[in-house]
């Protein structure tokens, strides 16, 4: 029990630590260790990412809480969560302790430019991921289009293209 338990604390951890630009840049990072350790499936990890954007709070968290409760119970969600945030929480309390020394450096400013390259990389990494298991056939490329549409063309919140989207779903698959 304690092997898994500081499994998911050293995932989770690197997950917090690396995930630079928030929770679709984390998206790959969280699939690969949950490739690594075999923890779910890739349809379960999609499925995962879809309920986690749904509900209150960032990706990450909320995939850390489910998957380290489908592996350890509530030890390993408890575990999974803290570990994801705590490398946050560290950077924050770092960054407000140094902030008036570091506030328009030349580095930092440089080294900000840099990672957005990286971030854009993460995030279409993450989308291929899942649009490799959730593209499955003609009707759910227009869900995608439609969606895609909807999100960039009209003013649309994107939590009622989620519903619609998921509506949409339930009538051409039910």
């Amino acid at each position: 029990m304690f092997n898994i338990l500081f499994s998911l604390f050293i995932s989770f951890f690197k997950i917090g630590l690396f995930g630079f630009g928030g929770g679709y840049a984390m998206i790959s990072l969280i699939q690969n260790e949950l490739k690594l350790h075999g923890w779910l499936s890739l349809e379960e990890f999609v499925n995962i990412i879809a309920i986690a954007e749904m509900t209150p709070g960032p990706i990450a968290i909320n995939s850390g809480t489910y998957v380290g409760f489908k592996v350890s119970g509530l030890a390993g969600s408890i575990v999974a969560t803290i570990a994801v945030v705590v490398p946050s929480f560290i950077l924050v309390l770092l960054l407000a302790h140094f902030y008036d020394r570091v506030r328009g450096s030349d580095y930092i400013i440089r080294l900000l430019l840099y990672l957005r390259p990286i971030l854009i990389a993460l995030v279409f990494a993450a989308a291929i991921s899942v649009a490799r298991t959730s593209i499955i056939d003609f009707k759910s490329i227009m869900i995608l289009l439609a969606a895609l549409f909807l999100l960039h063309r009209t003013r649309i919140h994107p939590v009622m293209i989620i519903i619609l989207a998921g509506v949409s779903g339930v009538f051409l698959y039910g």
